[in-house]
């Protein structure tokens, strides 16, 4: 079988059978299609462990906008889908190579940003509240960082889709999967003064408003964009100061932080931050060495010398 129809049957398996997300399916499409880039349109029983190599040797050196070469973790994203595509060969007893042939490539773990009590402060501290748009731009500040959204789950988010009594609400991550959000008192606060400010009856939570023009109150919103939320943090925490990268996953860093070190267990946070694996949840054990710093002192018996 020709690897195009095989790809396309794939695909097609997982948006049914899998019900996986649209844009999962348009990035295992993306991916996978670089092996044809590679190797032309070839039969699955072609595809072996040298054909392999070559390839991931190819996109080792494949360029991007920005950079020479693909991040060793975009990479991998291009082996999970192959893997991914194996399996489902396998399943329907199409000879191809078998996935464990296939190793990804070791990758750093990248390093935690989170922002300290302070920082978060000066950063809550620099939109105009004055006006609608600041508003909303301290709404989403104090959502993130209180719910560990992820940028992708907030934008998604529907007016009523919150319960700002109870401070809680449900949201579908990764995978198509459901997990509840609980919220602080303040981060309540300011999405009811933003809500209370608004004088449209548009659906989505947050909306975009086109400089200082009137807002249109025909009903002709548009819809907050990742891309914008991102800009938004990034000038802020310019604004606030803040010399480290900031983004609105620092924020996500920054709840999972705060719970940690103020007792909360790695299985609990895993949960609120819809982690499959809780060896994910385990890049914030950083924030443990505070307390191995005080059990240091405490009980090591040169300490007090």
């Amino acid at each position: 079988m020709l690897f195009s129809k095989a790809k396309t049957d794939f695909l097609e398996y997982m948006e049914i059978e899998q019900n996986r997300s649209q844009k999962t399916i348009q990035n295992y499409d993306h991916y996978l299609t670089r092996l044809v880039d590679f190797a032309g349109d070839i039969s699955v029983g072609d595809i072996d462990a040298e054909l392999v190599r070559k390839w991931r040797l190819w996109l080792n050196r494949l360029g991007t906008n920005t950079s020479d070469e693909l991040g060793k973790s975009t990479q991998n994203y291009h082996l999970i889908a192959l893997r991914s595509f194996l399996k489902y060969c396998a399943k329907r007893n199409i000879a191809a190579l078998t996935a464990d042939k296939i190793e990804l490539a070791r990758t750093r773990r990248k390093q935690v940003t989170f922002l300290n009590e302070d920082e978060l402060e000066r950063l809550f501290a620099q939109p105009d509240t004055g006006s609608i748009s600041g508003l909303r731009d301290r709404a989403i500040l104090e959502l993130l960082f209180s719910s560990g959204l992820r940028v992708s789950e907030l934008v998604g988010l529907n007016k009523d889709q919150i319960n700002l009594k109870r401070r809680e609400f449900m949201v579908r991550g990764k995978g198509q999967k459901d997990r509840p959000i609980f919220i602080s008192v303040g981060a309540a606060d300011w999405i009811k003064h933003y809500i209370d400010k608004r004088q449209d009856t548009a659906k989505p939570l947050f909306i975009r408003y086109s400089g200082n023009k009137q807002v249109d109150l025909s009903g002709n919103f548009h819809r907050l964009t990742a891309r914008s939320v991102q800009r938004l943090v990034v000038r802020y925490a310019l604004l606030a100061g803040i010399t480290k990268h900031v983004s609105p996953h620092s924020l996500r860093h920054s709840y999972a932080t705060d719970l940690l070190m103020n007792g909360a267990d790695l299985r609990s946070v895993q949960a609120m931050l819809g982690h499959s694996n809780i060896a994910t949840t385990q890049i914030y054990t950083h924030v443990t060495d505070p307390h191995l710093r005080s059990v240091h002192e405490k009980f090591h018996r040169h300490a007090a010398e």
